[in-house]
């Protein structure tokens, strides 16, 4: 309990501590102090402490979004557009830190490219399948409702679009521009793993290097990000 009030950890890492690691210590405090909660991982082969932090973990995730959205509508910001910006930043500043934390500590570059892999998997198959797998059992026991039926797209209403094709009803989710967002995002990940192929050529690794290189990439990868947000906010305006 005790380390969650140091920065750091301990009362020698914090005289220790930079100015950043202050800033991260403030910010990071209140959770802290909620996730006190969570069983020690001593406990039990640190089982408990495990699946009551996925369930933190998500429980966290719900007020990210739910502000995000809130924010967004709040400043005309477009679901889409919440999503991959606001949404997508706080829950991945997690894996950030710890591909951070990896990327110092470790000898090799695996856990930390591999981190950041391995979420974005877990994200795409377990976290649109399970949602997708819940909401389809939920809405064929429910079948044809009031609800479901005055549900509305921009296109119209469920009942106006799908009813006639869709009897029994069925859990839809009208096509946005994910499409596009996609296709954008696997341009830009292949250009981010060549620039990965081509550090291990030049510089015997994917991580490291001259300073000067090290700069360069991180802007470059940066670049890449704000590309991405440039190209779905384009595409949002003109579509």
């Amino acid at each position: 309990v005790i380390e969650a009030f140091y920065c750091n950890g301990s009362a020698e890492e914090q005289a220790e501590a930079t100015a950043f690691d202050w800033l991260m210590h403030c910010l990071a405090l209140t959770w802290k102090i909620i996730f006190l909660i969570v069983p020690p991982p001593s406990l039990l082969g640190a089982y408990p402490s495990f699946f009551c932090s996925l369930i933190g973990i998500g429980l966290v995730t719900v007020v990210i979004n739910d502000a995000a959205s809130l924010l967004g509508c709040s400043v005309g910001m477009a679901d889409d557009l919440t999503a991959i910006t606001l949404v997508a930043l706080g829950t991945s500043l997690p894996d950030t830190l710890a591909s951070r934390t990896a990327a110092i500590s470790d000898e090799h570059a695996d856990n930390s490219i591999g981190n950041i892999t391995g979420s974005n998997t877990v994200n795409v198959l377990l976290g649109m399948g399970i949602s997708w797998t819940i909401g389809s059992i939920y809405w064929a026991f429910a079948g044809v409702t009031d609800e479901w039926k005055h549900h509305q797209t921009i296109s119209g209403s469920y009942e106006q679009l799908y009813l006639a094709k869709n009897p029994d009803g069925g859990f839809i989710v009208a096509a946005g521009a994910i499409s596009f967002s996609v296709t954008a995002f696997a341009v830009l990940a292949l250009v981010c793993v060549a620039l990965l192929f081509t550090r291990r050529r030049v510089y015997g690794g994917e991580l490291g290097g001259p300073k000067s290189a090290q700069r360069r990439d991180s802007l470059l990868c940066f670049s890449l990000w704000v590309m991405f947000i440039v190209a779905n906010i384009v595409y949002d305006q003109v579509k």
